[in-house]
């Protein structure tokens, strides 16, 4: 996914505009990696008393009571919006670059700020915006995504009206811009997923993927696109892209009319109905069969392209060859990670993507795809299943720290470089993870992200090689984290493996991950098999994300999100040991034989006689009222490590967004709006694409175990009684009922999860309010934020988005059985209107 210059976009377009002044002001604000969030400027905004800025005008007050007012800012020489360093701030106390420069750009910092730009339009009409900087951005009052990352791709669609248009960035330090066209469609391709030709591979198709742009009022269908590179035509139908929106489209391209080593053309042409529509062109690599490459691949998690990238091993393979999966640092592409390594003469090295270069620090989406690269490096390479490693670099040095924790039974041995352990004490452009907190509410919301707490886990590393990398003069990541974990480490790790390189930095040269003294260190590790392994000591927080290590798998918690932990041991005749919060346990007899007696001792309690019914038989274990029993396996529709919940859980399955058109036309503006901000989040943020449907085209045959994310409420989105009729959480215009506890009003929102029933797998995810005050306080979508912890349900007011956590009315989780039961929710009595 190399990025190329916007500039090559210039044939698509007829015209430009560069924003050259605007104002300024240090609004305040609180997103990050939580489901709180706070934004004065978007409260004022979504109650209609926000006023418009002026030079000098007083926004409101801070924390301690001071001005916020509006500055001017003007384009320095790069074309970016940088405020004068001598204005003045809040209070009118001068504002030194510091504040300017450093936590507001972006707009991601506790402080936050937004920039107000304003654009004359001589007539109605459709531009390209884009901004990089920024968080978000309000365009006559509709919500789109930012480029919190200054990556330069974020095109979006956007109608101007005749007149003042009104655009509220939030973020510091910006650059913006319109480009206007009069085409309907365009391909751009600066931010394409593309593989490497392997010359001389016999590869009859390879599939990549670019953005392509809808600039009218209705989705466009029957688009093709015909790809032509060495001379040879493919084309491809596409995907339905939304009205007023991008959507990022794979498609084929024959890669045998390229014989020669270095970049070569692909020329795209945008056919409708065989006229053609737009045309680009993308420049696609071809490497020596030896050298680093890329591969894509369809993503199971949307339908999306991705990709991995390889270094091959080196040589003549000899037997089944190691497999070690690489992960990135924040800013790095696969394909430069790969590169970053020699090959080696006895494993393939893979480097899988986090769907971004950022991505999500490896957690939720990042995590799925590192386990889908891992399936696919193991179907394509077969390794030894003995000899699977881990390693990465900064973020991937994390990465290799919670992934490593999280699934102990995958790796022989892991070597996190330059790495933090956690994001609730390191954060990045999101924010840290609060740690904790005295209100219950925030105590409840904070448990939903228990699975990121590394240090929470280390007991998982015990089975494992661990080598510990780090430089010591590294300002990026400093070395005090490696020392933390070999001091957290030091007394209960048996394998463990330090090293500070003298002098290093945060990155210095290709050994910063290419050590050899850790690959020395892999080659005498193994992953020895399930038979031979006679103790488990493993904890997990959700086993909708890790359930088993080796012969134990925690099928349920007695308190969801709260950590589980097994200590168990087994000899020819028993398996004795101790649990914390699991209510039922799976155990794998394999190594017991058929028709062989079992006594299972767990907790202290009285010896559970079993005889085994098979050489592979299995037990399941249920704990009630304190007494464990043997018991039947939870069905499929009950919570399990299948589906388990958090609200992310149905941001999976190649989910489909499901937008109400049955409300008035204000709601309905917002189902929609919302539906395109999710999926353009999506595609920034996870390099993803997503269908977008109303609700009249959505049935469950079509749509068959797909995940579904429901935009509106029970009035105004008619998919909701085909998903939702018998959830015990109900929105509907004016009013919210979750069991018998009932809110009124029309400024009442609600995120949660619930299981499609006739699926095994796949939930629905509901998005919506009230009233349009309500459905406003839902607008912020940091669940896509990596690591961030959202519960299965949470109800809010508008208040929240003005006052944190006092807004919320309930929040917590569902039990085993999808029932709210009283000790797994909290309720914020002061705001309850009673049974």
């Amino acid at each position: 996914m190399s990025h190329v210059s916007v500039a090559q976009q210039a044939s698509s377009v007829t015209d430009s505009y560069q924003f050259t002044k605007g104002l300024f002001a240090l609004t305040g604000s609180r997103y990050g990696r939580e489901a709180i969030y706070t934004d004065p400027l978007a409260y004022q905004l979504y109650t209609k008393t926000l006023k418009q800025p002026q030079d000098g005008t007083v926004f409101g007050t801070d924390e301690q009571g001071r001005e916020i007012r509006w500055m001017p800012v003007t384009a320095d020489s790069t074309k970016r919006l940088r405020p004068q360093l001598t204005m003045r701030g809040n209070g009118g106390a001068p504002a030194g670059p510091g504040v300017v420069a450093g936590s507001l750009r972006g707009g991601l910092g506790a402080a936050g700020g937004y920039t107000y730009l304003t654009y004359a339009s001589p007539k109605d009409q459709v531009a390209i915006l884009n901004i990089k900087g920024n968080s978000n951005v309000y365009v006559n009052g509709e919500l789109h995504m930012g480029d919190a990352y200054n990556m330069g791709y974020m095109h979006i669609p956007v109608a101007l009206k005749k007149g003042l248009n009104e655009l509220y960035a939030r973020g510091v330090m910006i650059t913006a811009s319109l480009q206007f066209t009069a085409k309907k469609a365009l391909v751009m391709t600066d931010d394409p997923t593309v593989p490497t030709i392997r010359v001389g591979e016999t590869t009859p198709a390879l599939n990549a993927a670019v953005l392509v742009l809808n600039t009218t009022a209705k989705p466009l269908t029957n688009l093709e696109l015909v790809a032509v590179i060495g001379g040879k035509p493919v084309k491809t139908t596409l995907a339905t892209i939304p009205a007023m929106s991008g959507r990022k489209v794979a498609f084929g391209f024959d890669p045998t009319g390229v014989t020669t080593t270095g970049k070569h053309a692909c020329t795209l042409t945008l056919m409708q109905q065989g006229k053609p529509v737009d045309q680009n062109t993308l420049t696609i690599e071809a490497v020596a069969p030896e050298a680093s490459y890329s591969r894509t691949f369809i993503s199971q998690i949307d339908g999306s392209l991705q990709y991995y990238a390889v270094t091959p091993q080196s040589g003549k393979a000899t037997g089944s060859p190691a497999l070690f999966l690489s992960v990135h640092g924040a800013g790095v592409e696969a394909i430069g990670q790969a590169r970053a390594y020699k090959p080696k003469d006895w494993g393939n090295l893979v480097a899988a993507t986090n769907r971004r270069p950022r991505g999500f620090n490896w957690e939720d989406w990042g995590r799925l795809d590192a386990l889908e690269v891992l399936t696919i490096a193991k179907d394509q390479f077969k390794p030894d299943p003995q000899h699977i490693y881990l390693t990465g670099h900064s973020m991937g040095g994390h990465g290799t720290w919670f992934l490593g924790a999280t699934y102990p039974d995958k790796w022989a041995a892991i070597a996190p470089c330059a790495g933090y352990p956690t994001l609730k004490e390191y954060g990045s452009a999101d924010g840290v993870i609060p740690a904790n907190s005295q209100d219950p509410v925030e105590q409840m919301l904070l448990r939903a992200g228990n699975q990121s707490d590394v240090l929470k886990l280390t007991n998982n590393y015990k089975p494992l090689g661990v080598y510990v990398f780090h430089g010591d003069a590294d300002r990026t990541v400093p070395v005090t984290y490696a020392r933390q974990m070999r001091k957290l480490l030091g007394e209960t790790q048996p394998d463990l493996t330090y090293y500070e390189y003298p002098g290093g930095s945060h990155w210095f040269g290709d050994h910063s991950v290419d050590w050899k003294p850790i690959f020395d260190f892999f080659k005498w590790h193994q992953i020895n098999p399930d038979s031979t392994i006679q103790t488990v000591d493993f904890t997990t927080a959700s086993p909708g994300i890790s359930a088993t290590y080796r012969w134990a798998t925690i099928v349920q918690q007695e308190q969801p999100l709260n950590y589980s932990r097994l200590q168990l041991t087994r000899d020819k005749k028993s398996v004795s040991g101790t649990t914390a919060n699991v209510a039922v346990l799976r155990l794998a007899l394999d190594g017991f034989g058929g028709n062989a007696p079992v006594n299972v001792i767990l907790d202290g309690q009285a010896a559970i006689a079993y005889a085994t019914k098979s050489a592979h038989d299995t037990l399941t274990l249920r704990k009630s009222d304190g007494k464990w029993t043997v018991g039947p396996l939870p069905s499929l529709a009950q919570k399990g490590p299948h589906r388990y919940g958090t609200f992310k859980d149905a941001f999976n399955y190649r989910m489909v967004y499901v937008y109400g058109t049955k409300g008035t036309k204000e709601e309905n503006d917002w189902n929609y709006q919302k539906a395109r901000f999710d999926a353009e989040t999506w595609y920034y943020r996870g390099n993803g694409a997503v269908d977008l449907i109303p609700d009249t085209e959505y049935n469950l045959t079509a749509y068959k175990d797909r995940g579904v994310v429901l935009f509106g409420n029970a009035t105004n989105n008619a998919a909701w009684k085909v998903l939702l009729a018998d959830c015990p959480i109900q929105v509907e215009r004016q009013q919210v009922r979750a069991g018998n506890q009932q809110w009124s009003g029309d400024d009442l929102a609600a995120c949660f999860v619930w299981p499609i029933r006739g699926s095994a797998n796949a939930s629905v995810a509901v998005i919506g309010g009230t009233g349009l005050k309500g459905m406003q306080a839902a607008n912020a979508n940091q669940y896509f934020a990596g690591a961030s912890g959202f519960p299965d349900f949470m109800i809010f007011g508008l208040d929240m988005v003005k006052n944190g956590s006092k807004g919320v009315r309930m929040a917590g989780f569902f039990d085993n059985d999808w029932k709210l039961s009283p000790e797994n929710y909290v309720i914020n009595s002061s705001l309850s209107e009673g049974k």
